[in-house]
C-alpha cells in the first residue's frame, strides 16, 4: 500500500495538510508494509524540507501511490483515473458548484472517501477542523468589532504564530460591555467559547442574557431549542427537530436584539426556520453591528450572508435597507459581515495537527485494514466510479445541470 499526500490545488490556497511531517514518520515506523511520500509543494504550511527531515520522500508524479490524501477539493484536471482519495468534497448535500467534481470522479473510476463523513458506530464524526474554525471565526468576530468600534487592533489570525499567540492577544481586550450571542453546540461552537473565555468574556445562561446587563462584557451560547420553538406548541423535541425541521419557527430575535455581535456556530437544515431574515435586520435600532458566521451558509439563515468573503479580505458590510453589500463594512447603519468559509487555514500547522492526529489514530488502521467498524465504509460515496449504497440519492444530482 502506497499514500501520497497531495499538494492543494484550489483556488484561493489552502496551506493545510492532512498529516504533519513528524506524523507521516510516526506512520511509516508503525505500519512498516505501507509506503508514504508527498508532492512537493511551496504553499503548504509544513516546507518540503520538513518532510525530508523525517525521511519522508518527496515525489511530483503520484500515479504509482495506491491512496492519495488531501484537503480540501481536488482539481479535475489533476485527478489520476482508478486511484482513492481522501478530501473534503463538498458534494454530498447536491453542492451545485462541485456537481462536475463529482462526475469526473465516477467518470474516472475513482473511489471518494470524504473526511465529513467519516464516523464512528454513534455516527460521531471522527476527523474535522470544526473546532479551528470556531476559534479562528470568533476571534475574527471579536477582530471587526475592535475595527468597526476602534477600540482595538487585532492582528488577523493569519499573521500570527498559533494558538497561544492567539490567546495571549485577546486577553488583553478591554471589558467593555460587549454582548455576544453564539448558535450552536459542536466543536465550532466549542472552539468559538475558548477565545471568548480566554478573552474573559462572561458566560452567561440564556435566561441570564436575556435580563441585559451590560456592567461587564457577556456571552451566551444557544442551543436549537433556545433559538426556535414548534408551531403546533408542544414541548421542544430534538429527534423531532432534526426529523422536521419544517414544523419550527424562529425564536432568536429576543437574543439578537440584546447583541452587539453574532457569531454563528450552528448547523442549519435548508427546511429549518431562518434566524436573521431581512426584516429582521431592518428593525429600528437593531443592534447586531457584527456578524461572524462561521457556518457560511450563502442566502441562507441569516440574510446578511450574501456571499463568502476570504482570509485575506475577511469582512465586508451589509446594508440592511438594501439587502446589498456596503463599500464600506464600519459605515453606520451597515453590518459588518465575517464570512470566511475556509477559517482553519488561518492557523493552519495547529488545525493540520489536531486533524492529522485524529486521522492517525482513529482512521489509518480502518484505510488499511479490515474496517469492522465501517469508518472508511459509511464515508466512501463512490467506489471505483460507482455511488456506493448510502449515497445513491446523488444519482438524479448528477444527472441534472
Amino acid at each position: 500500500m502506497k499514500i501520497g499526500l497531495l499538494r492543494e490545488t484550489k483556488s484561493p490556497p489552502d496551506r493545510r495538510a492532512p498529516l504533519t511531517p513528524e506524523q507521516c514518520q510516526r506512520l511509516r515506523n508503525d505500519y512498516p508494509e505501507m509506503d508514504l511520500v508527498v508532492q512537493p509543494s511551496d504553499i503548504r504550511c509544513f516546507t518540503d524540507n520538513e518532510y525530508r527531515n523525517e525521511g519522508i520522500v518527496l515525489q511530483e508524479n503520484l500515479s504509482d501511490c495506491d491512496i492519495l490524501m488531501g484537503v480540501k477539493e481536488v482539481d479535475i484536471s489533476s485527478l489520476i483515473p482508478g486511484k482513492s482519495y481522501l478530501f473534503f468534497s463538498h458534494t454530498a448535500k447536491e453542492q451545485p458548484y462541485n456537481r462536475g467534481l463529482l462526475r469526473a470522479i465516477c467518470d474516472k473510476g475513482i473511489t471518494l472517501i470524504d473526511y465529513e463523513y467519516l464516523t464512528g458506530p454513534d455516527n460521531t464524526r471522527v476527523v474535522a477542523f470544526g473546532r479551528w474554525a470556531g476559534i479562528v471565526g470568533a476571534y475574527n468576530g471579536l477582530r471587526a468589532l475592535g475595527l468597526r468600534e476602534d477600540k482595538y487592533n487585532l492582528q488577523p489570525a493569519w499573521k500570527l504564530t498559533g494558538l497561544a499567540d492567539m490567546l495571549e492577544k485577546v486577553c488583553c481586550l478591554p471589558a467593555d460591555g460587549t454582548r455576544i450571542v453564539l448558535t450552536g453546540g459542536g466543536r465550532v461552537a466549542q472552539g468559538a467559547m475558548e477565545i471568548l473565555n480566554a478573552a474573559g468574556i462572561k458566560e452567561l445562561s440564556p435566561a441570564e442574557y436575556l435580563d441585559g446587563n451590560k456592567e461587564y462584557s457577556s456571552f451566551c451560547r444557544l442551543d436549537p431549542w433556545h433559538y426556535t420553538r414548534r408551531i403546533d406548541h408542544q414541548d421542544f423535541d430534538f429527534p423531532h427537530f432534526i426529523e422536521h425541521p419544517e414544523m419550527y419557527e424562529n425564536s432568536f430575535l429576543p437574543y439578537a436584539r440584546h447583541s452587539d455581535l453574532y457569531i454563528a456556530c450552528h448547523y442549519w437544515d435548508p427546511h429549518a426556520p431562518l434566524l436573521l431574515s431581512r426584516e429582521d435586520l431592518q428593525i429600528p435600532g437593531f443592534p447586531v453591528r457584527v456578524i461572524a458566521d462561521i457556518s457560511c451558509d450563502i442566502n441562507g439563515p441569516i440574510a446578511s450572508t450574501i456571499r463568502a468573503s476570504s482570509i485575506s479580505e475577511p469582512f465586508y458590510g451589509y446594508d440592511p435597507a438594501t439587502g446589498m453589500e456596503s463599500a464600506d463594512p464600519y459605515r453606520e447603519h451597515v453590518i459588518t459581515v465575517m464570512a470566511v468559509d475556509n477559517l482553519p487555514g488561518e492557523l493552519p500547522r495547529d488545525a493540520s495537527e489536531d486533524f492529522g492526529s485524529a486521522l492517525t489514530e482513529l482512521v489509518i488502521s480502518s484505510l488499511l485494514g479490515e474496517d469492522e467498524e465501517g469508518i472508511v465504509r459509511r464515508a466512501m460515496i463512490v467506489e471505483r466510479g460507482k455511488l456506493t449504497r448510502l449515497y445513491k440519492y446523488l444519482e438524479q444530482f448528477l444527472a441534472n445541470g
